[in-house]
């Protein structure tokens, strides 16, 4: 058996390469802690206390680990004032700030949904 259409063409935006460019930022956007940090900074500057105070069950470390990310990532800004002791303040760049939307969408979505997914997997489960 032959198959009619051989021919498999991608467009330009989703080559292999492409894709490929891209993982390492949806990781990092798709990402649980990601996502509640920058929500939390939506609404303007944080310390780093207030943050793990409002995401429930997150550790120093990995709250560490993510802003370095998201700083690393052009996301988030660290500023650090000079008093005793040091205070350190976290807040959305512009490009943080342009995630919002997109986030809020999802989170919308997702709490929309929530129920129907709920039951799906209930489905599936039993069997």
């Amino acid at each position: 058996m032959e198959p009619e259409h051989t021919d498999v063409t991608l467009d330009s935006l989703h080559t292999a390469g492409r894709c490929g460019a891209v993982s390492g930022v949806l990781s990092r956007i798709g990402d649980k802690w990601s996502v509640l940090i920058v929500m939390l900074l939506s609404t303007g500057p944080r310390r780093f206390s207030e943050l793990k105070r409002a995401i429930g069950g997150i550790s120093q470390r990995m709250l560490t680990l993510s802003l370095r990310g998201l700083e690393r990532d052009g996301l988030v800004k660290r500023t650090v004032f000079p008093t005793v002791p040091p205070r350190v303040d976290y807040e959305l760049t512009d490009l943080g700030r342009s995630l919002c939307e997109p986030v809020q969408a999802i989170g919308t979505w997702a709490f929309e949904n929530y129920a129907e997914i709920e039951r799906a997997r209930a489905r599936y489960d039993a069997g």
